[in-house]
């Protein structure tokens, strides 16, 4: 991956966490560790997080780690990454639309955003295979 997608994807992570925290009513254990932290104010903005940001930096996190599939073929990384951001979006759908409480599914979703922006960050992965085929390695004797 580039330096642009690593980083886009965990601006994109802190976003979704952040734009979480702003919604007391909705996901309640996440935005109490917002307000323990001094981000209380944001709750006042509670609709624009979840109609908007919430949505559009999750959507962010899955384009990015589908995009970074394309580069890297490995299929080990790019499904959690991908698995976050969808159950993310399927949280914030399934309350705005049903007005199911869905907090429970966005907070595994964001677990599997952290856990692969930290994962990503410990350890970067290298390309197997480009968009011109797979190396193979070098023949014995």
């Amino acid at each position: 991956m580039s330096l642009i997608t690593r980083v886009t994807d965990k601006a994109s992570t802190l976003g979704s966490i952040v734009s979480a925290m702003g919604c007391v009513a909705c996901f309640p254990a996440i935005a109490s560790f917002g307000a323990a932290i001094g981000l209380g104010f944001v709750s006042r903005y509670e609709g624009l997080f979840i109609r908007i940001l919430l949505p559009t930096f999750a959507g962010i996190a899955l384009l990015i780690n589908t995009f970074g599939w394309r580069s890297h073929r490995h299929w080990r990384r790019t499904a959690p990454g991908v698995i976050g951001p969808v159950l993310v979006l399927a949280a914030v759908f399934l309350m705005r639309s049903y007005g199911w409480r869905s907090g429970w599914l966005l907070y595994i979703g964001l677990a599997f955003m952290v856990g692969v922006s930290i994962w990503d960050f410990i350890s970067p992965v290298r390309a197997h295979c480009g968009p011109d085929g797979c190396e193979l390695p070098p023949k014995r004797g």
